[in-house]
């Protein structure tokens, strides 16, 4: 069943209306009519079975049938620090990240990332952009919410906004000993939130290495064989995915 997400604002008592972009995907994409089914989503892990009862040229009015919990989301809260790569792979990173069941992704900026985001239109259109894959992403694998997506932000200031958070594993290609890195693994999957810290192409510096040591991050290893930094990220959601899971 389609899947939409709507403003809790939008909500008048067993009616919801649907504006913006999704209008033109229900009338002229899916060429849905009055009387049948979809679901609807507040952003708040609520999902509403609904049938269309109107539609118009700027909005979708839809009565609900049925409100149920959305089963999209795992127990803990998972952030992506993301070191911000070349090209246009940060948009398979969120893409995949989502489906995954990250809770918000953080773009970090550290001393080897070759991209940079230093115009202010051109930052603002590409988080735009990314904000889109990742309501696109949710869309398509039943998420209760649309993950976040923060401003850039320097690998100092990530750090920082990191220790709010309950656990902080920090992959790196020159950690040793797989037992402890499962062992950091499944007590990150038994916290609240976790934030994950994932080095750019060329990897982290030794600076920013002894800063999330100093920090008390837990820094891991994910085997033998360095992965790309695309790839990094989703071996440890994946891997949290699965010990995470209701």
């Amino acid at each position: 069943m389609n899947r939409f997400y709507f403003n809790a604002d939008n909500m008048y008592g067993n009616v919801i209306r649907i504006e913006g972009n999704d209008v033109n995907h229900i009338k002229n994409v899916l060429r849905m009519k009055s009387g049948e089914h979809i679901v609807c989503c507040d952003g708040f892990c609520n999902d509403y079975y609904c049938v269309i009862s109107e539609i118009a040229s700027d909005y979708v009015m839809a009565s609900v049938e049925e409100k149920v919990k959305s089963r999209g989301e795992l127990n803990t809260k998972i952030y992506l620090f993301q070191a911000l790569p070349k090209l246009d792979k940060m948009d398979f990173i969120i893409q995949k990240a989502v489906e995954l069941g990250v809770y918000e992704i953080i773009p970090v900026i550290t001393k080897r990332c070759v991209a940079k985001i230093t115009d202010k239109n051109k930052r603002d259109k590409k988080i735009a952009r990314w904000s889109m894959i990742a309501e696109s992403a949710a869309k398509q694998c039943g998420r209760g919410i649309i993950p976040g997506i923060s401003q850039p932000m320097a690998f100092e200031e990530a750090v920082r906004y990191a220790e709010s958070l309950e656990y902080n594993l920090f992959p790196y290609e020159n950690a040793q000993g797989m037992q402890h890195s499962k062992q950091c693994i499944e007590e990150a999957a038994g916290s609240a939130s976790v934030g994950i810290f994932i080095g750019p192409e060329g990897g982290y510096e030794e600076t920013e290495v002894i800063k999330a040591k100093d920090e008390g991050f837990n820094i891991i290893s994910l085997g033998s064989r360095i992965l790309r930094t695309e790839t990094a990220g989703m071996t440890v959601l994946s891997i949290l995915m699965f010990f995470c899971q209701k």
